[in-house]
C-alpha cells in the first residue's frame, strides 16, 4: 500500500506543477479559458489527493516537521508555492511581477522536488 500512494503522490505532484505550468501564462495573458470551470476546480482536487497522499506517507514513516528537518522544510516549500501560484492565478502585480512569480513558484518547486530527493533542507552533502 505505502509504494502505491508513494507513486500516487509523485504522480500528483507532476500533474499539480504540470498543471500550474500551463495555467500560469492563461491566466497572466487573461485568456478566457480560464474561466472554464474545470480549469478552476481541477487543480484544487489534484493539490487536495496530492496533499492527503502527503500526510499517509508523513504518517506511515512516522514523519513530521517537527522531527524531521526536510519534511518541516517542504511543507514551508508548499506555504510558499501556494502563495506564489495564488499571485499569479489571481493575477497580482504588473505583467513583470506576475511573471517573476511565476518562474519563482517554479523554482520553489524545484526546490521541494529536491528535498523530497536528498532528504536534505539544505541540499547539499
Amino acid at each position: 500500500m505505502y509504494l502505491m500512494i508513494k507513486n500516487l503522490h509523485m504522480t500528483l505532484a507532476m500533474l499539480s506543477i504540470l498543471g500550474f505550468i500551463i495555467r500560469g501564462p492563461l491566466a497572466i495573458r487573461q485568456h478566457a479559458i480560464m474561466q472554464q470551470k474545470l480549469l478552476r476546480i481541477l487543480p484544487h482536487i489534484v493539490d487536495t489527493f496530492l496533499l492527503l497522499a502527503a500526510i499517509y506517507l508523513a504518517w506511515t514513516l512516522s514523519l513530521h516537521p517537527f522531527n524531521s528537518g526536510w519534511i518541516l522544510a517542504k511543507v514551508i516549500g508548499l506555504v510558499v508555492y501556494i502563495g506564489l501560484c495564488t499571485l499569479v492565478i489571481k493575477r497580482r502585480g504588473s505583467i513583470m511581477q506576475q511573471w517573476l512569480t511565476y518562474g519563482a513558484a517554479i523554482a520553489v518547486f524545484g526546490y521541494i522536488i529536491a528535498v523530497a530527493i536528498s532528504k536534505n533542507p539544505w541540499l547539499v552533502g
